[in-house]
C-alpha cells in the first residue's frame, strides 16, 4: 500500500497557514524575535519563535467555546482544521487521529503552580486535568468529531515524526481508512525555564550547523497531515501532495538529554528508514535536518549524516532558524516543509550559518534554490535517546 498525503495544515512563527509558511520560507523571513504573548522574564533576554495569534483570536477563528483549553490545544485545532478542509474528507467512523505533544498543557498547569508557590493556595487543582498529554488529543478529536480511534505520542522532540509513522502503520494494517497525524506544542514558562536551566538557549538567532552556534531558540507550532491509501485518494479524486514511503524510530539510550557523540541513534534511524522506503542514500534529493543549533545535536547529526551519505551528500538544511525549535511539533512542521519542497521543487535555506563545524566536509543549503526533488529525508531527535526519520516522496 502506498501512503498518500491528501491534506496539510500548519501554524508557526512564520505563518498561520501552509501558504503563509511557504511564502516566508521562500522570502528567507524568520519568525524568531521578541515574544509578545509569552509571560516570562526570559522574554527580555531571549528570542522566541512565537505564533502571532493570541488564544482569543484562535478561539474566535475556530468557534471554540470552552475556556478550559491550553494554547497547545488551540494551535493543534487551528492546523488540523486546515489539513482536514484541504483534504476534502468527511470525518466518519473510518477516520482516526494520532497527535503528539511533549509538554501536554503545561501552560494550563501554570494556573495551579503559580498560586501554589506564591500564596500557598492549592485549591485550583482542577486545572491539572488539562495538563496530561492526552487531553489535547481528546479535545481536538471531540471538536472535529473524530471517534474511531485516537492516540497520543510523547517522545520529546521526535513525537510528531513517530505520530506520522504510527498513522502509516495503522493504514497498512487496515485499522483505519484515513488518519490525521501530526503534533503541537505551545510556548510556556515551564519549557522556557527548563531549557534555560540546561543552558542550551541562544540569546541571539540560532545558527544551526555553524561552528559558532550557541544553542536553540524555542518556538511553538502545530502541523498535521491527512493520510490515506493512494488507491482511496485517487478513487475520490483527491489531490495527492506526496507520499510517506519510509520511517524508522530508534533509541540509542546514551543520555537523558544528549545525543550520542558517534551519532549512532540517528544513523540507525536514517538507514532503517531508507530500507523501509526501498531507497539508496543516493536517491535522497534533500535532507531536512533536525539541526537545533546546540553544540551536541548538530555535531552528532553531522557525523550520522556523513556515516549514511559519505562524500555524496544531498543538499541539507535545518529550518529551525525560521520557526525556532517547536519540540513535539518539529517533526510535523518539518514534514509539511518536506512536502512543500517536493511540490514546489525548492530547496529551503539554513539561515544564520557562518562557518563550518570543525571536521565537517559539507556546508548546508544557504539559499532558496530550484531543484528536482523526488525524495526528502526528515530527521527528528529527542531527549531520552529518541531518534526518528521519515522519508517523503513525490507522488
Amino acid at each position: 500500500m502506498e501512503i498518500a498525503i491528501t491534506g496539510i495544515g500548519a501554524i508557526s512563527a512564520i505563518g498561520n497557514s501552509v501558504d503563509e509558511n511557504l511564502r516566508s520560507l521562500l522570502a528567507k523571513k524568520t519568525g524568531i524575535g521578541k515574544a509578545k504573548l509569552l509571560s516570562s522574564k526570559h522574554t527580555e533576554t531571549h528570542l522566541f519563535g512565537e505564533v502571532k495569534l493570541s488564544d482569543d483570536e484562535m478561539k474566535s477563528g475556530l468557534g471554540w467555546k470552552s475556556d478550559a483549553v491550553s494554547r497547545t490545544t488551540l494551535l493543534s485545532a487551528w492546523a488540523m482544521k486546515e489539513a482536514i478542509e484541504q483534504s476534502g474528507i468527511t470525518v466518519d467512523t473510518n477516520v482516526g487521529l494520532v497527535s503528539s505533544t511533549s509538554v501536554g498543557g503545561m501552560d494550563r498547569s501554570e494556573g495551579f503552580f503559580e498560586p501554589y508557590y506564591t500564596e500557598q493556595d492549592f485549591t485550583n487543582v482542577f486545572v491539572l486535568g488539562t495538563h496530561d498529554c492526552g487531553t489535547c488529543t481528546k479535545q481536538v478529536a471531540e471538536h472535529f468529531g473524530i471517534t474511531a480511534y485516537t492516540a497520543t505520542i510523547s517522545t520529546a522532540c521526535s513525537s510528531a515524526a513517530n505520530a506520522i509513522a504510527m498513522g502509516a502503520r495503522l493504514l497498512r494494517q487496515g485499522k483505519l481508512k484515513r488518519v490525521v497525524v501530526g503534533g503541537t506544542d505551545g510556548l510556556c514558562r515551564f519549557t522556557t525555564n527548563g531549557f534555560n536551566s540546561l543552558m542550551i538557549l541562544d540569546t541571539e538567532w540560532c545558527k544551526p550547523f555553524s561552528a559558532n552556534r550557541a544553542g536553540l531558540n524555542l518556538g511553538e507550532a502545530a502541523a498535521y497531515l491527512v493520510l490515506e491509501s493512494r488507491e482511496d485518494a485517487e478513487a475520490r479524486g483527491a489531490e495527492i501532495h506526496g507520499l510517506v514511503t519510509g520511517w524508522a524510530n530508534t533509541n540509542d539510550a546514551f543520555h537523558q538529554t544528549a545525543s550520542s557523540p558517534d551519532g549512532n541513534g540517528a544513523f540507525m534511524a536514517m538507514t532503517q528508514a531508507l530500507e523501509k522506503a526501498g531507497l539508496q542514500s543516493s536517491d535522497i534529493s534533500y535532507i531536512n535536518a533536525h539541526g537545533t543549533g546546540t553544540q551536541n545535536n548538530d555535531q552528532s547529526e553531522s557525523i550520522a549524516i556523513h556515516r549514511v551519505f559519505g562524500a555524496e551528500k544531498p543538499p541539507i538544511s535545518s529550518t529551525k532558524a525560521f520557526t525556532g525549535h517547536t519540540l513535539a511539533a518539529a517533526g510535523a512542521i518539518e514534514a509539511v516543509y518536506s512536502v512543500l519542497a517536493l511540490k514546489e521543487n525548492k530547496l529551503f535555506p539554513n539561515l544564520n550559518y557562518q562557518d563550518p563545524i570543525e571536521g565537517n566536509d559539507w556546508r548546508p543549503q544557504l539559499e532558496v534554490e530550484n531543484a528536482e526533488i523526488n525524495h526528502v529525508l526528515s530527521n527528528s531527535f529527542g531527549f531520552g535517546g529518541n531518534n526518528s526519520t521519515v522519508i517523503f516522496s513525490k507522488a
